[in-house]
């Protein structure tokens, strides 16, 4: 008996193979899409990060350094009310008490 290989469609296993091999390609395709678009995602979100940062490094060049609240006007008060104290307990005279004022008023 001699078989003789049939012409026109493709056999059971003929129809798997080419099926599996259809498949194959289309996970492989559909894999490599994927991973270049999560690539391509990560690219965007660094230079969008680098972007952001670059303004908050941008504000804070040109925004004005803050000031630290006068101590020295606080200072002031505090050694003007000494002061006044030791007068009123008879310590200082008035003209040393004068020429003391007029020297933290100046500095």
């Amino acid at each position: 008996m001699v078989m003789r290989r049939r012409m026109g469609r493709p056999g059971l296993l003929g129809t798997m193979a080419r099926t599996a091999v259809v498949a194959g390609t289309a996970t492989a395709v559909s894999g490599r899409m994927q991973r270049a678009a999560a690539d391509r995602d990560a690219d965007q979100q660094t230079a969008a990060d680098a972007r952001q940062q670059q303004l908050v490094d941008q504000a804070a060049a040109q925004a004005p350094a803050a000031t630290p609240p006068a101590p020295a006007a606080v200072d002031r008060v505090g050694r003007l009310t000494q002061l006044a104290e030791l007068k009123a307990q008879g310590v200082l005279t008035e003209a040393e008490f004068a020429a003391e004022k007029a020297r933290i008023l100046s500095g």
